[in-house]
Order: C-alpha cells, then sequence, then structure tokens
C-alpha cells in the first residue's frame, strides 16, 4: 500500500510532536507514492529517509530541520 502525500504530512507532524519515533516514520516514507510527489518532493523524501537512517533511534537538530523542509516541500509541492 502505497502512503499518500498527505499521509506522509501527518506521519512528520506526528513524529515532530513527540507521537513518533523514528523507526515509525521510515514505514510510510518508504512506501510513499512517488507517483503522486513532484521530483522536489521525491529527492526531499529520499533524503529525510538517509537522515533517518543515519540517526538511528535519536532525534537530532539536524534530522528536525530535515522533516521540517520536507514538509515544506510537500506543502508547496
Amino acid at each position: 500500500m502505497s502512503t499518500s502525500p498527505d499521509e506522509i504530512v501527518s506521519v512528520l507532524s506526528r513524529w515532530l510532536a513527540g507521537h513518533l519515533d523514528n523507526a515509525a516514520v521510515q514505514g510510510p516514507l518508504e512506501s510513499a507514492d512517488r507517483a503522486r510527489l513532484s521530483h522536489e518532493q521525491a529527492e526531499i523524501v529520499d533524503e529525510l529517509l538517509d537522515e533517518l537512517a543515519k540517526a538511528g533511534p535519536s532525534k537530532s537538530g539536524h534530522l528536525e530541520r530535515t522533516v521540517r523542509e520536507t514538509l515544506e516541500a510537500l506543502a508547496t509541492g
């Protein structure tokens, strides 16, 4: 099952609020419906996946910035 951009926004918002851990975000990002994302959106989702893999279970300022950039890219198209 693929994840829509709106579902990604919801998951990332929940992560920012501290309701989800890094592992819970990876699944929806990996199943993102690339056909519904622009090239830029797909790139930033992939960048976020890379950052999550590097971060492991910890949250960092850099990871939070990347999540916010991803949210912005998804919101602005």
